[in-house]
């Protein structure tokens, strides 16, 4: 697939915590969802080459839920990564800027929903992993 989706936010904190905060089990289950009536009650990551990511995501009342994996591909510890995630991409990034940091994920699309639905439930996920990460 040639056309990424991308989407970006300006985390107020430095690059170390954010990254923590991005790779970090601990830390993933308090933000990685689209919507408050989701949930992440459980994360996993080797973050490795060739290691596994995983997140269970769940509806709260239990009506739906997906585990998400992927596939370590290439890792610049502290300041980028990709994955693989069935036959689809993904690189995400971590840029300094003013004292910020500039998180940008580019993902492969998938082919069941619109494109705009894709990006809006991804730039949903970052905005609330933004939140989270200022909120500490």
């Amino acid at each position: 697939m040639s056309n990424k989706i991308t989407v970006s936010a300006l985390v107020h904190a430095d690059k170390s915590k954010v990254w923590d905060c991005y790779t970090n089990p601990e830390h993933i289950v308090q933000w990685n969802f689209a919507d408050p009536s989701w949930h992440c009650p459980k994360a996993e990551n080797d973050l490795t080459i060739g290691g596994k990511y995983l997140a269970r995501m769940e509806a709260k009342d239990g009506s739906f839920g997906f585990d998400f994996e992927a596939i370590y591909t290439n890792i610049d510890m502290g300041n980028s990564f990709s994955y693989g995630f069935g036959d689809r991409f993904c690189d995400v990034s971590f840029k300094e800027v003013d004292g910020q940091t500039e998180i940008t994920v580019s993902f492969d699309p998938e082919t069941e929903h619109p494109v705009e639905m894709q990006q809006a439930g991804w730039q949903a996920i970052l905005n609330n992993f933004k939140s989270y990460v200022e909120s500490i």
